[in-house]
């Protein structure tokens, strides 16, 4: 199967995007997603995963010229970093920069450095809709390292608030999550939330990227930003949705490299 750094160039109009995945979380599809994505978003052990999982999770991206992200959460195993919890700003800033430095205390073993943040779960739907906790974020990455990019849901508070103190972000999209019309994920427990039809999943990343727009449940057309697509592991389908999208975006000569290359 082919390496990402193989098909990074992009021939046609639309440039290139970055094809993202949330791993080290104990699925098992790890290793078979790899050679399809440009970015690992890897659990620091607080939602899922422990260091042997981050260690190994590394070493697979390195070996597939993957970029490596944290991929930050809640303390909450029990629940997957799905419940949200009402925390002050000062205990969601040391929750962010302790994920960070497990992480990059790993990732010092391997010729990598950390390249992206994304909070996951609670933690990134909350961010979302909250000015003050998405500034909280922002600026534990940013004091962390300036230079890692934060991803975050597109047309949301994550990003504004992480670009007004100049960090640099990344507008997530989703392959296989379904839109309300607020431009918000509709809720995992709400009919039809799930993508789980391969062909659904690429028709609405290439209008997401082609058409800087997409269909939301009710059928409303909204605008919206495609610079990283996410893959979840965790779907029915998640290595059949990383295989066709990695095809489809290369078909039509966009290129998939990750955000800073």
């Amino acid at each position: 199967m082919a390496k990402r750094s193989e098909i990074s160039a992009g021939t046609g109009p639309y440039g290139s995007v970055d094809l993202n995945c949330d791993m080290g979380e104990g699925i098992g599809n790890d290793e078979y997603i790899m050679p399809f994505i440009s970015s690992a978003n890897i659990a620091c052990g607080y939602h899922a995963g422990d260091e042997k999982t981050i260690w190994q999770t590394i070493e697979q991206a390195v070996n597939h010229n993957v970029a490596v992200g944290a991929h930050v959460s809640f303390f909450d195993k029990e629940n997957f970093g799905r419940n949200e919890m009402d925390l002050e700003s000062n205990e969601i800033y040391d929750l962010i920069m302790q994920q960070l430095l497990i992480i990059e205390e790993i990732a010092e073993g391997f010729p990598v450095k950390l390249n992206h943040v994304k909070p996951h779960g609670a933690l990134y739907n909350m961010s979302a809709k909250d000015p003050v906790l998405a500034a909280t974020i922002a600026k534990a990455v940013k004091d962390f390292d300036e230079n890692l990019v934060l991803f975050g849901l597109s047309n949301s508070h994550s990003l504004t608030k992480a670009s007004e103190i100049g960090l640099k972000i990344a507008s997530e999209v989703f392959a296989d999550r379904a839109y309300l019309d607020d431009g918000g994920l509709a809720p995992r427990s709400q009919p039809g939330a799930l993508i789980e039809d391969a062909h659904r999943s690429t028709r609405q990343v290439l209008q997401m990227i082609k058409q800087k727009t997409v269909t939301t449940l009710s059928g409303k057309t909204i605008p919206i930003i495609a610079d990283t697509i996410c893959i979840h592991s965790d779907g029915k389908q998640a290595i059949a949705f990383a295989k066709n999208i990695s095809e489809a975006i290369k078909k039509e000569g966009i290129g998939i490299r990750p955000p800073r290359e």
